[in-house]
Parts: C-alpha cells; structure tokens; sequence
C-alpha cells in the first residue's frame, strides 16, 4: 500500500496514445457529456477494469460498488493522503481522493483491475479524478442555482397570493427585499399568457427579460399552461404582446387598470379577456371596460343592499371576516381547487370557508342565482371603506334584491344583452335560462327541455360569442348573465334574499 501526501499529479501525457484517450476524456466536459456515471463507464472501459465513486459517508454515487480498506479510505477522505494504490491477490486498485463542494467531505474514486496499473492507465485514474471533480462542481453550481431560481419563483407566487386576499402592506414589505418598488403603485394590471406546458419555464423567463423583472410574474399554481404577470399601471403591456408575437400558439389576456387590492379582480378580467384572445388573429386581448350591472344600480341602494346581504358577518373578527370574504370571492370566480392552489391551502380549507359563508348568509351556493348575487355583494364589499360600509344603522332593514332590480337603466341593459340571442334560429335564451335554472349543469337542463344534453352544451358554448362573456367557467361573465336574467324576471330570484 501506498500514499502521496503532496497531492502532486503526474506529468502531462503527450505521446499520441494520450492525446486520444484524453480528447475522450475532455469530451465528457461538453454541456452535452456532462454526466459522471458515463465518465466511470468510460473510465472502467479504458482501463480495463471497474471504477467506483463514493461520498464521504460510504454512498455510492456511481459505477460498480468494489470492496475497500475502510482504514485506507478513511485516511484519504480525512485528507490524510490524497490517493493510494494496493495490490491483493490478483486485484489491482488505485484510489484517488475527489474534492467535493462544500460542506461535504473528500469522495472517494476507486479502479480495480486484474493486471498491474502501467503509466498510461495510472495517468487516466487521476485525470479522470480532475474531471469528476469539475463535474461535481458543476452539478452543485446547477443544483444550487436551480434551488435559488425555485425559491424566487415561490416567494412570487407568496406575494401573488398575498395581493389575491387583498393584504397588501404583507405583499409589499415581502416584495421590498428583493425588488424594490416593484409595488410601488396604486393601480396595476394583471396579465395571464397561455402557452402550452412544455413551453412555460421559457414563456415565464422571457416575460421576466421582457419586464426587466419590473413586474410580478408568477408560474400559475391553478393552470399549468398559464403565467401570470402582475405589472404596475400598464407598463408591461407592450412588452409582452411581444413575446406572444413571437410565439405563434401563445395567448395573452390582460385587465384594466385596478387597485393593488383588487388583484383578484383584475385576475379574474384578464382570464375572461384570455377566453377572448383565443379567437383573435394577434392572439391577443384586453379586457374591455363594457358596461357592468353594478354601474347601471343606484350606488346608495347597491351600498345598503350589500350591508344587508352580509351583515351576518359583521359579528366576526375582523381577520377572520377578511379572511372568508377573501377565500368566496376567489371560490366563486374559479373553482374551489384552482382558488386553494391560488391562495396556497388546501382545497378542503377553501370549502369550509365557503360552507361557513352559506351557512351564515342563508345560501346555497349550488344556485347559480345565490352565487352572482352574493359575488355581486362581495366585490361592491372590496370598493366600500369601513366608513361607508358602517352608514347603515345596525338592525335597520335595507333594499332588497328587487329595488336593487329595478332601475330602468339596469333592465334595458339586460334586454339589449340576452337580446342579442334572438337572432339564432336554435333558441338558445331558452337553452342557457334552463342551464343557469339547474344550477350549469346541462343534464337536468337537458331533461328540463326535452333535448340531449350535448345539445344544451352546444347551445350554450355557442352563446358566449354572441354576448362576449365565458359562460362554461363560473367567473364574472356568467354572473352577469345571471345579473340580466334575474333583472328581467326570467329567473327565480335565489330564496337567501330575505326581503323576498
């Protein structure tokens, strides 16, 4: 047994037998060799022999496991020697000390073969030692930037989810360490890109050298084939029509401008905006600031209409009032799997809040009519500061659904809007009021009429062109549908309304 304690290398190989194992060799460095189990195979392979890499703890990390002087290994792992070499019974070895990154200890290379180690195959264990070295270097270089990038991209989705529940003083003083002013505004636009999923990690890189990381942009944690990009005011809107003009199956849909708390909202416009864009030739589309029920309703009856509607919460703390509002209004515009990957909880978390927010305001959220009443309620709740909120007089009796109904200016809305319908010879008005009265689902629909359910379903994919608005996702397209239904008198008004 033998040991060098200096460390010192062999000369350089340079006769022309050298010269072609060692461009062998070096070719294992290219981007596209880099892999240390094919560098012991070859190792074994131009040796003759077998070759073995292990850790400081005895672990393989590869090649073929050989039986070693746990005393001599110990010494080369300490750093007490930096190779040895041991004949035995026929079994010839070389072990060679291998450097690894921090905190680990020295691995440890072994090459056994059955005839004695000449120059050349001397030279060959301790070169390849070098490269295992770099490659060992080079994985960890990998592996720590790629834990670095997984970190930033989880504490984007953290603020995301923090703006999605409207706390914003928490977003804003997580987004400062590393991104100073990125939430520095008062108004933002949100934006969602739509590619396919193998493409999403390049689509999310290319929005953050687009944006000059001057915008939040998340992988979304509800659809894998969309990013998210939450982009001050509206500076990031020509930067990313060109990156989806670069990418001919790429969709963007992007929101108006919305107050940093009314996040989800804007969320929830730039998705409907999205639905849009599918059918554009640029491939893209911005939410189009149309006239929304809310506006066409008397502020005063609309503010007292919604005090009464939630004032079953008001007994609740107001964290956990927060807290319920927050999580219904993102179960009520997506589903409740996608809104408890939004907010990072579990799904289950997302409809106890739910089903303690029916219990408490008398719904039943089964009824598409209840749903876009009370989704109406909640996001004139998000406008309201607690001032305006808290005018009504505790115990008072406020409007009901139907003043809040019964605007002129709301009804001929909702006649101009399901009137477009008309012209289709297929009657869907019929078909979509007998979808929305079974609550979306188009086999009761189907029954209710008389016709097959993909009939229905047709029907109704055939009607969201025609009114502009996503009617198959819940969301605030559909609502509104509901809306003009409900103001027009071709639908039950939902039975939790208790003025009714």
């Amino acid at each position: 047994m033998a040991g060098r304690k200096d460390g010192g290398r062999p000369e350089q190989v340079t006769d022309a037998e050298g010269a072609g194992w060692a461009q062998e060799l070096l070719d294992h460095l290219r981007p596209t060799g880099r892999d240390i189990r094919r560098v012991l195979a070859w190792l074994a392979g131009a040796v003759d022999g077998t070759a073995c890499l292990q850790d400081d703890t005895g672990r393989i990390l590869a090649g073929t496991p050989t039986p070693l002087d746990e005393d001599l290994v110990a010494d080369i792992v300490s750093g007490r020697i930096a190779s040895a070499a041991w004949d035995d019974a026929g079994l010839h070895l070389r072990l060679v000390g291998v450097q690894q990154p921090q905190p680990a200890s020295a691995g440890v290379l072994s090459v056994s073969r059955t005839h004695p180690f000449d120059r050349r195959a001397s030279d060959i264990v301790t070169h390849t030692a070098q490269v295992v070295e770099l490659l060992l270097r080079a994985r960890e270089s990998t592996a720590a930037g790629r834990r670095l990038r997984r970190a930033t991209s989880d504490l984007r989705l953290a603020i995301l989810q923090l703006l999605m529940v409207e706390d914003t003083v928490s977003a804003r003083r997580v987004a400062a360490g590393l991104w100073p002013g990125l939430l520095d505004t008062d108004t933002a636009c949100v934006y969602v890109l739509e590619g396919s999923v193998e493409e999403r990690d390049r689509i999310a890189e290319e929005c953050l050298t687009a944006t000059a990381e001057q915008a939040l942009v998340v992988r979304c944690p509800a659809v894998d084939a969309h990013v998210i990009v939450v982009a001050p005011r509206d500076a990031a809107s020509a930067e990313l029509r060109l990156v989806v003009g670069r990418r001919p199956d790429t969709f963007l849909g992007g929101s108006a401008p919305q107050s940093l708390v009314r996040t989800a909202t804007a969320y929830g416009q730039a998705v409907s905006a999205l639905a849009v864009a599918r059918f554009r030739p640029d491939q893209q589309a911005v939410y189009a600031e149309r006239t929304h029920p809310e506006r066409l309703m008397d502020p005063a009856v609309l503010q007292g209409w919604t005090a009464q509607v939630l004032q079953p919460l008001d007994t609740l703390a107001h964290h956990t009032r927060a807290e319920l509002l927050a999580t219904t209004r993102l179960g009520l515009e997506f589903t409740a799997v996608n809104a408890a990957k939004v907010l990072g909880v579990s799904r289950n978390t997302v409809r106890a809040r739910m089903d303690r927010v029916e219990s408490l305001l008398h719904a039943d959220f089964t009824d598409l009519t209840a749903r876009a009443v009370v989704h109406l309620a909640l996001n004139t709740r998000v406008g309201l500061s607690e001032e305006t909120y808290g005018t009504r007089p505790a115990g008072s009796a406020g409007p009901g659904l139907g003043d809040l109904l019964a605007g002129l200016a709301l009804r001929s809305w909702a006649h101009d809007l399901l009137g477009r319908l008309e012209a289709d010879a297929r009657d869907l008005r019929r078909s979509l009021r007998a979808w929305i009265a079974a609550g979306g689902n188009a086999e009761r629909a189907a029954h209710l009429l008389g016709v097959h359910a993909q009939t229905v379903r047709e029907h109704v994919r055939s009607a969201e062109p025609v009114l502009e608005r996503q009617l198959l996702a819940s969301g605030s397209d559909l609502y509104e549908v509901v809306l003009a239904h409900l103001a027009l008198g071709e639908l039950e008004r939902p039975a939790f309304d208790r003025t009714n």
